[in-house]
């Protein structure tokens, strides 16, 4: 069963994950779920399996690294910055 989440309710999905749990068994388990964010989606389960380690130790760890995967849209306005005023 298909299933769409917020990118602000991913952190709270992590946590359902028994850990440690390898990166090919965390993306299988988010296979149909698709992510939505600020200018889009994408499918959790693919965003996941491009993350760098093999196997993630905590839900934190599995945060860290898919937000470090997330495309640039996924964040905002392209060249918006906080700090440029």
């Amino acid at each position: 069963m298909s299933e769409t989440i917020k990118l602000s309710r991913v952190d709270t999905a992590f946590e359902q994950l028994s850990y440690p749990i390898a990166r090919d068994d965390a993306a299988a388990e988010y296979a149909e779920t698709t992510v939505t964010f600020a200018d889009g989606e994408a499918n959790l389960g693919e965003l996941i399996s491009e993350t760098h380690s093999e196997t993630l130790r905590s839900s934190e760890e599995l945060s860290e690294e898919f937000y470090n995967v997330l495309p640039v849209e996924a964040l905002g306005e392209p060249g918006q910055s906080e700090g440029d005023a």
